[in-house]
């Protein structure tokens, strides 16, 4: 059977890249996005890789809009078998400076977006009897750097939408991944939101560092939904300081603690020696 797939944020960078990837095999893919331009350019993208691509409008700070894609895909296609919350934004600042306008902007759209996501299509995945949410959240959520607290913040809040629900809509035949990549490259500074001087070129080249490209996670996605395996963890040495956070916290905690006096000097911030 031809999967269906529908991908919030699905016209550029990572969403992008997993829509090239189920075209591939030859899936319907539906790209949900704000930008109608670059929409309409990767859904002939899909088509011509192998897919059957669709652009929706689609911005998930409105819950309409979701239930707007999914009776048009209801309509379309007979229904969706993969939801991926993939839009987001990025943030970085101290407490001190980060505005509260900023904390609820990026709570709305990584958060909230996530969570309208999933409120707009259980039901139909469970008139279904099967579906499966891939919820994209970051290592920010599990790794928790210094001044990128409203960023991490979110992070952590689809993390935990997402452990829930697996536990939630187990029964149902529903399942969910949880995607925490680290660094890659991909157009996330764009829209980033910082008073910190040189942040979004600091981060650029963190990304460009990476050995782990867009179609890398998107590789990882693809077998993740295939196993039913909840956390997609893409990047090798981060996993490993993960496992050390979960099995030794002390031994992560002086880690960490070392990396963080680094990463704030070179984002700009303070540390104590």
């Amino acid at each position: 059977m031809t999967q269906r797939i529908f991908i919030t944020g699905g016209a550029s960078g990572l969403g992008r890249a997993i829509a090239l990837r189920y075209a591939r095999e030859g899936a319907r893919v539906c790209i949900g996005d704000i930008n109608p331009e670059q929409g309409a350019a990767v859904e002939q993208e899909i088509n011509q890789a192998g897919g059957e691509g669709l652009f929706l409008a689609c911005d998930v700070r409105r819950i309409t809009d979701f239930e707007k894609v999914r009776d048009e895909l209801m309509a379309k296609w007979g229904g969706v078998d993969i939801v991926v919350n993939n839009a987001g934004v990025a943030s970085a600042g101290s407490i001190e400076d980060t505005t509260l306008t900023d904390w609820e902007w990026i709570l709305d759209i990584n958060v909230l977006g996530v969570v309208r996501g999933c409120k707009a299509f259980t039901p139909l995945f469970k008139e279904q009897g099967a579906g499966t949410f891939v919820n994209i959240a970051s290592m920010a959520g599990l790794m928790l750097a210094p001044l990128m607290d409203s960023y991490n913040v979110s992070k952590a809040g689809v993390i935990a939408l997402s452990e829930t629900l697996s536990q939630e809509l187990r029964d149902a035949g529903i399942h969910v991944s949880c995607v925490c990549p680290a660094f890659f490259q991909t157009n996330l500074t764009q829209s980033m939101r910082s008073d910190i001087p040189g942040i979004q070129q600091n981060v650029n080249k963190l990304m460009k560092r990476s050995s782990v490209t867009a179609d890398n996670v998107a590789d990882d996605i693809y077998r993740s939904v295939q196993d039913k395996q909840f956390w997609v963890l893409p990047h090798v040495r981060e996993k490993r300081l993960w496992l050390i956070k979960r099995h030794a916290p002390w031994a992560f905690d002086w880690l960490m603690h070392q990396e963080s006096k680094r990463w704030m000097r070179k984002m700009g911030g303070k540390a104590e020696a």
